[in-house]
């Protein structure tokens, strides 16, 4: 598998196999954050899953693929600094706002600064059309959020910290998009950097949470496991599938692609947490979906 991939990389073929894995990253990216959203503290959720996935690694990092070249370690230590910060944002956004409000306003921020920082550290550069398609698709974005704003119920008091810190959840998501895109690349095979990944992240937040995750009441701690074991399935296949395509095409169409997960963000809030979905909210959700049809038809 890993000679076929390096094989289509920078091809048609690996172009085609980036767009569909972007997209499949966006519908589970979706899944993935309203996992943390849902019924446990975000805390404990991001804990319970991190647990989950670090533990499923690591027979493959250890036993299965690859050991990392030496001067992976550094991009190791740096990735780990990055997601860190990226889970404390998004946690402590998740606290304070409304899950369609503050969702958007990441998934938003994220793309544009992708899309800059991929041009000066990887020479890419997108059209006038791939640039008014990603106008169009902040547009819906940055829409949703302040459409679901307006008509928020409650939670309003704490909403302008969440915004800020959704704004700072985009940021970290821009640099680890760029910054993992960099990693995935630097290493013969991917599987490794994604094995390794994993295997490395999954530490930091069941340490620092073990105090409470060890006082949960037995009835809880199942729950939370049962949500960590497929939050990690989840994770594998939303954060692998990103970084994969990176690798195989440009980094900044897989990051704006992938974007679209807030039409699925909005969907999810719609089916599963039980949020309304009228027709404006379906107009702006087309107009994200538009917004990468241009984009993806101007490269």
């Amino acid at each position: 598998m890993s000679g076929y991939l390096t094989s289509i990389e920078g091809t048609e073929a690996g172009h085609q196999a980036a767009l569909i894995l972007a997209l499949s990253a966006a519908l589970l990216h979706a899944l993935f954050g309203a996992l943390q959203k849902g019924r446990h503290d975000p805390w404990l959720s991001r804990a319970g899953i991190d647990l989950a996935y670090g533990l499923m690694a690591a027979p493959v990092a250890l036993f299965l693929v690859p050991w990392p070249e030496p001067h992976m370690w550094p991009i190791f230590a740096g990735a780990f600094v990055i997601h860190s910060g990226y889970k404390f944002a998004q946690a402590a956004t998740y606290m304070r706002g409304a899950y369609t409000v503050v969702y958007p306003v990441v998934r938003g921020t994220g793309p544009l600064i992708t899309v800059l920082a991929a041009g000066v550290v990887f020479s890419e550069h997108f059209t006038a059309q791939q640039w008014l398609g990603v106008g169009v698709l902040l547009a819906g974005i940055f829409g949703l959020a302040a459409y679901n704003f307006r008509f928020l119920e409650g939670g309003r008091e704490t909403l302008g910290a969440a915004l800020g810190l959704a704004v700072l959840t985009g940021v970290f998501v821009a640099a680890y998009t760029t910054y993992d895109a960099y990693g995935i690349r630097a290493t013969a095979d991917p599987f490794t950097f994604l094995a390794w990944f994993f295997f490395l992240d999954g530490w930091l937040m069941p340490l620092l949470l073990a105090p409470r995750l060890a006082r949960l009441a037995r009835p809880e701690a199942l729950a939370l496991a049962r949500r960590g074991i497929f939050g990690a399935l989840v994770a594998y296949l939303s954060f692998g599938s990103v970084m994969m395509a990176t690798r195989l095409d440009k980094v900044g169409e897989a990051a704006v692609l992938r974007e679209t997960s807030a039409v699925f963000a909005a969907l999810i809030g719609w089916l599963v947490l039980g949020e309304k979905v009228g027709p404006v909210r379906t107009g702006l959700m087309a107009l994200i979906a538009l917004g990468a049809v241009v984009v993806e038809t101007g490269g």
